[in-house]
């Protein structure tokens, strides 16, 4: 199958997932604001309002019995 000139397939060609470069995700914690250069395995995130939050270890464990019961960030 052929495509027409200015056709979308003749745009070039485009990245394969598995070869293009990973991008560092610059994150802090939502909290106290502790830099990360992506999450962080032992880091909590929490979704609020549609938003992705991350908080660092110290202030996950401060605020651990407010997280497990699904208060939102505001209320700690």
């Amino acid at each position: 199958m052929t495509s027409l000139p200015g056709d979308s397939d003749s745009s070039g060609t485009t990245e394969r997932p598995d070869t293009a470069r990973a991008q560092v995700q610059r994150i802090a914690c939502a909290r106290c604001g502790t830099p990360a250069d992506d999450p962080q395995p032992t880091w909590t995130c929490s979704v609020e309002n549609g938003s992705r939050h991350y908080f660092c270890d110290h202030c996950a464990r401060e605020h651990l019995r407010a997280i497990e019961s699904r208060l939102d960030s505001a209320w700690w």
